[in-house]
């Protein structure tokens, strides 16, 4: 056979199994690649992040733990017999810290636990304990009627939060104590009575002064790598509710992985709560005029 003859049956031949061998790359190997990691993804994924994760700890969970630590603990310096509101009471949840001193509660009675059902909310709720319900704005008390006043969780919710702290502040006689806590950043929750997403050290420094209160603690509760751990440990139910898409197990691992790096940064930060936090903690005395 003719030498040219040979020449150009190998050359259509390697043509034709190049193309086919395109062909197989782009059309059929991306799908058989893709039934091997769906297949073994757990394992897979497995073998190569685990040997880079660490404890993933308690990090981004540890927001309602410390605040009520913190507050137990500061309601206990509060002399037995003294008399305290609790301002924005809601179920009354945190009388049990004041078993030592006279308790009364006010809250404006109307959230039902469901809200207009956007954002967080809790599923139901008791207004039935209350001892006064009124706006907090207008609490029908006299001047200085009480020892002590706490607010918990409740200046995001209030439209006009100087207003509340003023009324509050009228209520405490002189030398006694404010306790609050309002998230420094908060997703959207018990709406529509959802106002601020939350307020800085700023706020308090400056009403303060203003009201006449010498601050005798504040406190950050957590910081820039404990709030990114919160929210990365809410996604599996937000991408359901808001995106209708669960989240992968291989995305899942990755989500762990990440997790354990911010706890590892966590427990060596320095000052990442002035740039974010959950929210602030404070205790204030008002002043002899």
């Amino acid at each position: 056979m003719d030498r040219n003859i040979l020449k150009h049956i190998y050359m259509r031949g390697e043509t034709y199994f190049k193309e086919r061998r395109d062909e197989f790359m782009l059309r059929i190997m991306p799908h058989i690649v893709k039934s091997y990691i769906t297949h073994y993804s757990n394992e897979f994924w497995s073998l190569l992040i685990n040997p880079y994760m660490e404890d993933i700890g308690t990090v981004g969970l540890n927001n309602l733990s410390t605040r009520e630590k913190w507050l137990e603990e500061t309601l206990l310096k509060i002399p037995t017999g003294h008399s305290i509101l609790d301002a924005g009471a809601g179920e009354l949840q945190y009388k049990k810290f004041c078993e030592h001193l006279i308790y009364t509660s006010q809250d404006f009675g109307q959230y039902d636990g469901t809200g207009d059902a956007s954002g967080l909310q809790i599923g139901s709720w008791d207004n039935s304990k209350l001892d006064i319900i009124s706006d907090i704005t207008s609490v029908p008390k006299p001047d200085e009627s009480f020892d002590a006043v706490m607010c918990i969780e409740v200046l995001e919710h209030v439209p006009e939060p100087v207003a509340a702290m003023r009324e509050i502040i009228r209520l405490l006689r002189p030398n006694g104590y404010l306790v609050v806590t309002a998230p420094f950043a908060s997703l959207t929750h018990f709406s529509p009575y959802f106002f601020h997403t939350g307020l800085s050290r700023y706020f308090y420094e400056h009403w303060c002064k203003e009201f006449n209160l010498d601050i005798l603690d504040l406190q950050f509760n957590g910081n820039y790598f404990e709030y990114l751990a919160q929210e990365l440990r809410r996604l599996p139910d937000i991408s359901i509710r808001y995106a209708g898409k669960s989240i992968s197990d291989v995305e899942l691992l990755f989500s762990k992985a990440l997790l354990s790096t911010l706890n590892d940064l966590s427990s060596k930060e320095s000052g990442s709560n002035q740039l974010l936090s959950f929210g602030i903690h404070l205790l204030a005395q008002k002043k002899i005029v």
